[in-house]
């Protein structure tokens, strides 16, 4: 899972994690997985399993947890040389009334097999059973191939917004 995390990280640029080595990022991020209430934590993230293994996933949650969605991590900022106060995420990512996908990613060898488009399609009967309707998430502008892959399965940019040095769009899809 982490190295699947990972790969979204270093689109993202995050200066702090840029500067940690892997195996000390994977080994937190391991740790981390394991909070349940935590962003990317298990109940949290939805994989999709390949003939080599977990080679997609999509995290997400809903709008009324983003504010907290990062406390269960706090404890482990210092074990990778980080304050216990420092916020990673502090950008408002989401909408009041989105269930939000936080986190695709989609291992390179898979990447062109459908993966992101059965993870993108397959969670939305669960989330609607849970009374979810309106789905949103941001793209990075400098990344037209998943703005692609997000409009072909329904999501329509409905904004633009600015996490960390990047301009996203926002997207949102009604199920």
């Amino acid at each position: 899972m982490v190295p699947l995390i990972n790969i979204v990280f270093e689109e993202m640029e995050v200066p702090e994690l840029m500067a940690m080595p892997d195996e000390k990022l994977f080994a937190v991020f391991e740790q981390a997985f394991l909070l349940k209430d935590y962003r990317y934590g298990y109940p949290q993230t939805f994989v999709h399993e390949g003939a080599a293994g977990v080679d997609g996933i999509l995290v997400g949650y809903p709008h009324a947890l983003e504010a907290h969605i990062d406390d269960a991590f706090a404890p482990l900022l210092p074990q990778v040389g980080l304050r216990e106060d420092q916020e990673l995420f502090p950008d408002t990512e989401t909408a009041v009334g989105e269930w939000y996908v936080d986190t695709l990613a989609v291992a390179p060898s898979a990447q062109g097999y459908g993966v992101g488009t059965t993870l993108l399609t397959g969670v939305e009967p669960l989330l609607r059973a849970r009374g979810e309707r309106l789905l949103s998430l941001n793209v990075d502008q400098a990344n037209p191939r998943a703005e692609h892959l997000y409009r072909k399965v329904g999501y329509a940019k409905t904004g633009e917004l600015m996490i960390g040095a990047h301009r996203y769009n926002h997207m949102t899809k009604a199920i």
